[in-house]
């Protein structure tokens, strides 16, 4: 039986801390930030952790990360 690969983009979209917990990024912080707010910019910044029904979504696509 071959190794579980983890899945390449989801490497870079997702992090995984050390008590196993999955963060995220938030969207609208790449670019056109000229027009938005230091409020918005600053609270965009922020990595959230991913809620319980979504980790198990992503547990097998992740496997080699953890």
């Amino acid at each position: 039986m071959p190794k579980m690969k983890t899945h390449s983009s989801l490497k870079n979209r997702f992090k995984v801390t050390g008590t196993g917990k999955i963060l995220r990024y938030k969207a609208y912080r790449n670019h056109l930030l000229s027009g938005k707010s230091n409020r918005q910019k600053r609270v965009l910044c922020t990595n959230p952790t991913m809620s319980s029904g979504d980790v198990k979504r992503l547990k097998q696509s992740l496997a080699q990360l953890k």
